[in-house]
């Protein structure tokens, strides 16, 4: 490993922690929400929304659409599943 290898790992690595607190944050976000009597799916939509509109800001339209394109066989392949199946 080189160390421009080992300072990219660290970037990732970064990056990980980072989106693994943010994840956190809205699923404290989500708990609060249903608290408060919103429906899970109705955040759901919210957040997919907010999340679309940031990514779209800081990546371009075009960019965007690529990567929601390739969401449906990321679902399917079970990448976002956490309930263990049937």
């Amino acid at each position: 490993m080189t160390p421009h290898d080992t300072e990219d790992y660290v970037e990732l690595s970064g990056a990980e922690d980072e989106r693994r607190a943010a994840l956190a944050y809205v699923t404290e976000a989500l708990a609060e929400a249903i608290l408060a009597g919103i429906e899970s799916e109705s955040f759901a939509h919210a957040a997919l929304f907010a999340a679309l509109q940031e990514l779209v800001e800081t990546y371009g339209e075009e960019a965007v659409a690529t990567f929601a394109g390739r969401l449906p066989d990321r679902i399917a392949a079970g990448e976002f599943t956490i309930a263990v199946r049937h």
